[in-house]
């Protein structure tokens, strides 16, 4: 995982560096440079963020890359003593609501987590239900005349001779009814 993200980051830096003239532009406003920040560089940096399994040091790399992203979107601040400072985190998550990388992150993968549990709430369509994938093997194999395949013990050895199985599936490829 630390090289994929390592990969995504710098993926998201050419995007950055594409679109430099428009983020210090100073005529766009804040929450133009944020849209053009949340819809150009994000999504290549967050790009299959969903099967990560990330540590807590490859977070907050993202956190990092983020974060000096926004400093450029945001600029310094102006303290009371007149001299310019860079903003800190807290003055970021702030700006942008708490809507960092680290809830992004842990958000799309509970709506992967959602889908793939996922049972409809209706009920089954009138009729014969569908053929699965290996109800249809099974009627190849039937065809075949290769018989309880998956019950006998001393037939499922026998299928995991891979020479014979081989054998069989050459016998499929050739075979007139399938």
């Amino acid at each position: 995982m630390k090289e994929e993200i390592r990969l995504r980051i710098q993926a998201g830096n050419r995007r950055l560096f594409a679109n430099k003239n428009l983020l210090t532009n100073k005529d766009l406003n804040a929450a133009s440079k944020l849209q053009i920040y949340k819809t150009i560089i994000r999504p290549t940096v967050t790009y299959g963020c969903e099967t990560w399994a990330m540590t807590f040091t490859e977070l907050n790399h993202l956190l990092v890359f983020e974060r000096r992203i926004l400093r450029k979107i945001y600029g310094p601040t102006l303290d009371s003593g007149g001299t310019w400072r860079i903003k800190t985190n807290e003055e970021l998550e702030m700006l942008i609501k708490k809507k960092i990388y680290c809830k992004i992150y842990k958000i799309t993968k509970i709506t992967v987590k959602k889908l793939t549990e996922w049972e409809p709430c209706s009920s089954r369509p009138v009729g014969r239900p569908r053929l699965r994938w290996l109800d249809q093997v099974e009627e190849d194999l039937k065809k075949m005349k290769v018989r309880n395949w998956r019950e006998r013990e001393r037939e499922r050895e026998k299928f995991k001779d891979r020479r014979l199985w081989n054998k069989i599936v050459k016998q499929a490829k050739t075979h007139q009814g399938l």
